[in-house]
């Protein structure tokens, strides 16, 4: 039975080192940079995975049936801000903040009115959220450009993994 004890407790012990050894690095040799080279995620560290995320209209009132045009949903800068708003608000339902973000990857339709991609409307609404007072981290990224997206008027979808120290 001592036996038996002394195994549960060097488990308890080994699970404890693992936990509190978890580490998030976040590698940028680029200080300028607007992203991360690399983010490296130790064992034992907590991951939440978000499923892509799509932009919400602009008017609160109106449902994702009453979306008619682009409108309803804004550019490549205004939809970017509303679906990292909505991955803020997921984040934060679950405990964490924007600043346990360590990879997104984003994927982006041409908007029809300039005929291209818009990746510095992306990147207006992204430095919004990254490298500012509020939170002065910043991610790896990867930003890919699509044909299209789910539905006619989506400029941009994007995928979060966030990662912490277990609490």
């Amino acid at each position: 039975m001592t036996r038996t004890w002394m195994i549960a407790g060097a488990c308890m012990a080994a699970c404890l080192a693992t936990a509190s050894q978890a580490q998030i690095t976040r590698i940028q040799n680029n200080p300028k940079a607007v992203i991360l080279d690399a983010a490296k995620v130790s064992a034992g560290a907590e991951t939440l995975y978000i499923s892509g995320q799509l932009p919400s209209p602009i008017d609160p009132a109106k449902s994702m049936a009453d979306i008619k045009s682009i409108e309803d949903l804004g550019d490549t800068k205004t939809q970017t801000i509303s679906v990292l708003n909505k991955i803020k608000t997921i984040l934060e339902s679950q405990g964490y903040g924007m600043q346990d973000l360590v990879k997104l990857s984003l994927f982006v339709a041409p908007d029809p009115k300039l005929g291209k991609l818009d990746f510095m409307g992306a990147n207006e609404g992204f430095k919004m959220f990254f490298g500012t007072a509020e939170n002065p981290t910043t991610v790896a990224r990867s930003t890919f450009q699509v044909g299209a997206l789910v539905g006619p008027y989506f400029l941009i979808e994007i995928e979060a993994i966030a990662a912490r120290k277990p609490k």
